[in-house]
């Protein structure tokens, strides 16, 4: 029998002196997290009958958490679905405001960094130390396991009155079988080897998640540039794409391939090609795959 989020105890951890999240709000099941936190920041967001450790929607989803057990209709980048058992995973979103809308295009890559961070001191204190590894721009591979996927992160930028925020969807599979997996490239927590709650990784992945985001001066009016060069680089020793001979998948059809050799200042992918320098944004490629072939 698989367990509900303790939502209690997660709300006390989070929304507490020190820590930036404001509220916690909690559905045993729901469609997306994403959606629900963006409707909550553009103030279309309706009653849903959920538990909510939260106060009025007049704060506009500013920091906000949003949580489910279930998510019913999750995506992932460009509009993939993302579907899971019931209680077998951590769904989460999460509002973090940016001074600068360039910032946006290192969000997923930054979540990732605290994602792999927050999942080795987990397992660590199980007993069982796993080795995430970062796929640019948004999944998080696991080294034990074949470097077979952990988990997907889906970043949407949202106008909230004169500003910008972005929403950081991030689905981690916990407890699955291979038999609950849709695909064999995929992986959970539990068939690396490492047994933990769903609570310790959220509150691990979000004070990773702040300390990423206050380093890079992501959320606040500092510049951070120099705090940014330092996360930036962080984020390029962990990313396990860097190096390889890539494939890149784009929309018209067409692959490009090279050897990635760096992701710039605005968490674009380099990749030298035979006919030179390429640079490709996130959201202007389908996949990006070893160009050997292999699970990642």
């Amino acid at each position: 029998m698989r367990d509900s989020l303790d939502i209690e105890t997660v709300s006390a951890a989070l929304v507490t002196s020190g820590r930036p999240w404001r509220e916690v709000e909690f559905h045993p099941a729901l469609g997306s997290t994403n959606t629900r936190l963006r409707e909550l920041l553009t103030g279309t967001a309706g009653q849903t009958g959920a538990y909510a450790a939260a106060r009025a929607l007049e704060d506009r989803g500013l920091w906000w958490v949003v949580l489910t057990d279930h998510q019913t209709g999750g995506r992932g980048r460009l509009g993939r679905a993302w579907t899971v058992p019931d209680r077998a995973s951590l769904a989460v979103s999460v509002a973090v405001p940016v001074a600068d809308p360039a910032q946006a295009g290192w969000m997923p890559l930054l979540a990732g960094l605290a994602l792999s961070r927050a999942v080795r001191r987990v397992t660590e204190a199980t007993g069982a130390a796993l080795t995430a590894r970062l796929k640019w721009p948004n999944d998080v591979l696991l080294a034990e396991d074949g470097d077979r996927k952990l988990s997907g992160i889906l970043c949407e930028l949202v106008t909230v009155g004169s500003g910008q925020t972005v929403v950081v969807g991030t689905g981690v599979n916990i407890d699955q079988t291979r038999e609950e997996l849709p695909v064999d490239t995929a992986t959970s927590l539990a068939l690396a080897g490492a047994r933990v709650s769903r609570e310790d990784l959220l509150v691990a992945y979000l004070d990773e998640l702040t300390a990423v985001l206050a380093g890079a001066g992501v959320g606040t009016d500092a510049a951070g540039a120099s705090g940014a060069a330092e996360v930036r680089t962080a984020y390029r020793a962990a990313c396990s794409t860097i190096g390889l001979t890539v494939r890149v998948h784009l929309p018209t059809g067409d692959a490009v391939e090279g050897t990635a050799v760096g992701v710039d200042d605005d968490g674009a992918l380099v990749v030298r090609t035979d006919h030179g320098v390429r640079t490709f944004a996130a959201g202007d490629v389908v996949h990006v795959r070893p160009a050997a072939g292999g699970l990642a």
